[in-house]
């Protein structure tokens, strides 16, 4: 079982039929004050523990959430164990709101995100006994700073393979932290921007990162994603999709297939391009967690996009 951590959130998704970049001047930006008029608002369940859980899910990978919520979530709490996630490590807090997002999208695919963390930022009352036993791997994902250390800490003291993914915890994570959340980890991972900043906090590069982590994986959006390792890199392409919808939570859906394919004995590549179509699937569709597919129809779409079977070990229980 994976144990999924970091935020169960409500997102507010808006999308601008704009360029954000037509709106802002350079000589300007010491008094920025934009106003964006949306064409479209969605609310949704999210947060990326939830995210990671549902991806995994959906590959029938046994999954399972620690984070904490308010009682705002008791119908995401539902909904999840509906779907076989575990939720016995999803605390609901009285007199606290979940974490909520507000993500504006333009047609570029860039994004402006304001975060309220409410009751995400009491998350460090929990650790690894909170959750289920016998776990073959926990994601680390942004979440209180305080409980990303404490959980990359435990996980490393009892031998759990960890995935660290601070994403837009990062600004809010002192240097040392970042070098020492890498140190020991399975997985690290980040988009582009993210790992660049990783690289500054830690001040390594790739090869130093790989000095404190097994795997380092750069996820390029539109461009696929890179592995690397002390060995090899590895080019993932990205999978087509069918109409881009809004890009938010992808990144969720591609650790979640990475993860799955490399506990299931994939190789680099093989789990790239698992992750990759799974990426594929949340940017069709407004919301991170409102896709769906069958084994069936993600084989033959995996075939489609990479002329390629999902090895039948993926499918293994």
């Amino acid at each position: 079982m994976v144990l999924c951590t970091g935020s169960i959130a409500y997102d507010y998704i808006l999308t601008f039929k704009g360029r954000f970049k037509d709106h802002i001047l350079l000589d300007k930006t010491h008094i920025l004050n934009l106003s964006f008029l949306v064409d479209d608002l969605q609310k949704r369940r999210g947060g990326v523990a939830g995210n990671y859980a549902y991806n995994l899910a959906l590959l029938g990978y046994p999954a399972a959430v620690l984070a904490t919520a308010g009682n705002d979530a008791t119908e995401y709490r539902d909904w999840l164990a509906a779907q076989g996630v575990d939720c016995r490590g999803l605390r609901l807090l009285d007199g606290e709101l979940s974490a909520t997002g507000f993500t504006t999208t333009d047609m570029d695919d860039n994004q402006l995100t304001g975060y309220y963390g409410g009751a995400m930022w009491r998350a460090g009352m929990l650790g690894l006994d909170d959750g289920p036993p016998d776990l073959e791997a926990v994601i680390i994902g942004p979440n209180d700073p305080s409980a990303m250390k404490r959980l990359v800490g435990e996980c490393r003291d009892r031998g759990v393979p960890f995935v660290f993914d601070p994403a837009h915890q990062l600004p809010m994570m002192e240097s040392d932290d970042v070098t020492e959340s890498s140190r020991g980890a399975w997985i690290v991972i980040g988009n582009d921007y993210e790992l660049e900043l990783i690289q500054e906090r830690t001040k390594r590069n790739m090869q130093g990162l790989l000095e404190l982590s097994q795997v380092v994986v750069t996820t390029l959006g539109r461009s696929g994603s890179r592995i690397t390792t002390r060995d090899d890199t590895v080019e993932i392409p990205a999978a087509p999709a069918a109409r881009e919808m809004d890009p938010t939570g992808a990144g969720d859906a591609y650790r979640s297939g990475l993860v799955a394919g490399l506990l299931r004995g994939l190789d680099l590549g093989a789990a790239g391009r698992v992750a990759s179509l799974s990426a594929t699937y949340v940017v069709e569709h407004v919301g991170t967690i409102e896709h769906r597919y069958t084994r069936d129809e993600f084989c033959e779409r995996h075939r489609d996009a990479f002329g390629s079977d999902v090895p039948d070990k993926f499918w293994a229980s």
